[in-house]
């Protein structure tokens, strides 16, 4: 079109001139275009545009072809290397000298070696890649060289091998005919598979079977050799009554024939050449014998007498074993039972000796008693005899101390008088423990205020113990205890007597301690103390322990009625000293009203 608008022949300035009056008309008609003119220009745009899109696309394309040729090469080398790699794992699990098999986790077995399934080559050619892991145990259990345990079915097996399937780890033995023996153990992989391995263990199972037999054997000649070597007659029974075993000692003993020993003789045949040889002691008969042995039950051991002619006696023990059948044993027991007899025979003869004497020292204890009851009596009524011209030689002796005698008469008297209180009290200890030995003590047991007792008691030793130089010193208290007043006062009385008589220097403590239901009431003093020998002794009649008391002092008797007075009382005493450091006497006793102090 320009040829038609410009003529070539014109200068190039003049050909431009006319260009730029042409474009400006065609800019100018473009500005007035109609609606359709500038759709139309749309498009034409749009066509650029969907041309510059076709060209990005075709080289996105062929970029995306060049990225799927290098694909397929890669794919290509990784294919290459896996059925190489699979390959080799062919060639590594056909060396192995077990049957070898894979299954992966979806339980389909993926590759195998020649030896998987070679101890079945019946089915053999049926174990190939593809099958599933209950078609391969389907396989196995219709195979004619596998023996099935004793009593299950095809059918049992199958189920019971799919269930050891679910099992993270199996191993299992399985025999084969012709003596042949396979064990099986599966193991899972790490992805869920299972790898099982066939090892075949004929000639470990053929060795140890060899080596069980020769052991057995050795253990069959050592236990023969023990059973010839024991005193005891022994046999043996298996199930069904037929002897398996027994020793040389078992005929000597049953005075039986050796041809009667011999293996497959039954019991019964065994307890009919027992009759007129031997006889069963009390409590068993050859009916409820043979009825034991034959007893299909578990039956309990037996244990009887049996003598074998006129002078032997055996002990029998009969006992089950754990495979149905029994043991029994016989033992020589004549010597035993001769001795016993002969221990029975003395024990009797003892058990009349010590009756005779027992009688007799009955009698010599009753003539003892009675004579110690007379003599309580006696001692009873001599004392309270005595005491009442005591009583009135202490009140003439009164009357003379009220007749202005003189000081050297003076002395005399009261020395008479100091006596006469000597006597009674030694009077009144014998009274006392004659009734206390007698059972005869009255006894008036009530309330009684313990306080009340103490502080008589401190007025009548505060002299006694400020002469000596002691400090006697008694705790109150308002204590109202269950007791005896008489008795309990001279509980006391004695126990503290006694602490000041054997205490030199020091002091003299009577303490009260008092809890909920109970007062304890301590002696306690600073003497030279009770060594440990002489603790018991010192509540014996007439035992002193300070040798140089003189009998003015007492007799020994103290003790002995405060320890029969707490005894009849059920008031516990308790004695604890050390020689040197002084003694400590403590009587328990009962509470029976509320009060303080103490």
């Amino acid at each position: 079109m320009p040829q038609s608008l410009v003529n070539p022949a014109d200068p190039p300035e003049r050909q431009h001139e006319k260009l730029l009056t042409i474009v400006a008309a065609l800019m100018k008609r473009v500005e007035q275009a109609t609606d359709d003119s500038g759709a139309a220009y749309a498009q034409f745009q749009r066509a650029v545009m969907l041309e510059d899109q076709v060209r990005d696309r075709t080289r996105d394309l062929e970029h995306a072809l060049d990225l799927l040729n290098q694909s397929n090469a890669q794919l290509e080398l990784a294919m290459g290397a896996a059925e190489a790699a699979r390959r080799n794992l062919a060639d590594a699990i056909e060396t192995i000298q077990e049957g070898f098999g894979l299954f992966g986790a979806d339980d389909v077995l993926v590759l195998c070696n020649s030896r998987f399934g070679m101890h079945m080559p019946d089915v053999r050619v049926e174990l190939i890649p593809g099958m599933t892991f209950g078609t391969y145990v389907d396989v196995v259990s219709r195979s004619s060289h596998l023996v099935l345990p004793h009593g299950e079915t095809r059918e049992d097996w199958v189920s019971r091998r799919l269930r050891r399937h679910a099992d993270r780890h199996v191993m299992f033995n399985a025999e084969m005919i012709w003596d042949r023996w396979v064990q099986v153990s599966e193991h899972r992989t790490a992805d869920g598979g299972t790898v099982v391995l066939q090892t075949d263990l004929t000639d470990v199972m053929r060795f140890e079977r060899e080596e069980r037999d020769r052991l057995l054997d050795d253990q069959a000649r050592l236990v023969r050799a023990t059973l010839d070597h024991i005193s005891q007659g022994v046999c043996i029974f298996d199930r069904e009554g037929r002897m398996v075993g027994w020793n040389r000692r078992l005929a000597e003993l049953l005075s039986i024939p050796v041809a009667g020993t011999r293996r497959g003789v039954t019991f019964t045949s065994l307890l009919g050449m027992l009759q007129g040889r031997a006889s069963i002691g009390p409590g068993m008969t050859v009916a409820a014998l043979a009825e034991w042995a034959e007893s299909r039950d578990r039956r309990p051991a037996l244990t009887f007498d049996l003598r074998s002619g006129a002078d032997i006696m055996l002990s029998a023990f009969a006992q089950e074993m754990p495979d149905g059948g029994f043991v029994m044993s016989f033992t020589d027991v004549t010597a035993e039972r001769a001795a016993a007899e002969v221990m029975e025979a003395a024990n009797e003869s003892l058990e009349r000796r010590v009756l005779e004497r027992t009688l007799e020292l009955e009698d010599a204890l009753t003539q003892a008693e009675r004579a110690n009851s007379a003599r309580s009596r006696f001692v009873a009524a001599a004392s309270h005899d005595l005491l009442q011209p005591l009583s009135a030689a202490k009140l003439f002796l009164a009357s003379l101390s009220d007749g202005g005698l003189g000081a050297e008469a003076g002395i005399t008297l009261a020395k008479t008088q100091n006596a006469l209180v000597s006597v009674e009290g030694i009077l009144g200890d014998l009274l006392d423990i004659s009734k206390l030995e007698a059972g005869k003590a009255a006894l008036n047991v009530g309330s009684v205020r313990l306080g009340h007792i103490l502080r008589q008691l401190h007025d009548e030793f505060s002299p006694v113990a400020s002469a000596k130089g002691l400090c006697l010193t008694m705790m109150p208290t308002s204590a109202v205890v269950t007791s005896d007043l008489t008795y309990l006062r001279r509980i006391l009385q004695n126990l503290i007597g006694n602490a000041i008589r054997y205490t030199e220097e020091g002091r003299v403590l009577v303490g009260v301690r008092r809890s909920r239901m109970r007062v304890r009431v301590a002696v306690i003093d600073t003497g030279p103390g009770i060594p440990e020998e002489e603790q018991e002794n010192i509540f014996r009649e007439f035992h002193r322990l300070n040798a140089r008391a003189s009998a003015a002092e007492g007799m020994g008797l103290g003790l002995a009625i405060v320890e029969r007075a707490c005894a009849l009382l059920g008031h516990p005493l308790l004695l604890t000293s050390e020689p040197g450091r002084g003694t400590s006497f403590v009587l328990t006793l009962p509470v029976t009203a509320p009060g303080g102090g103490g």
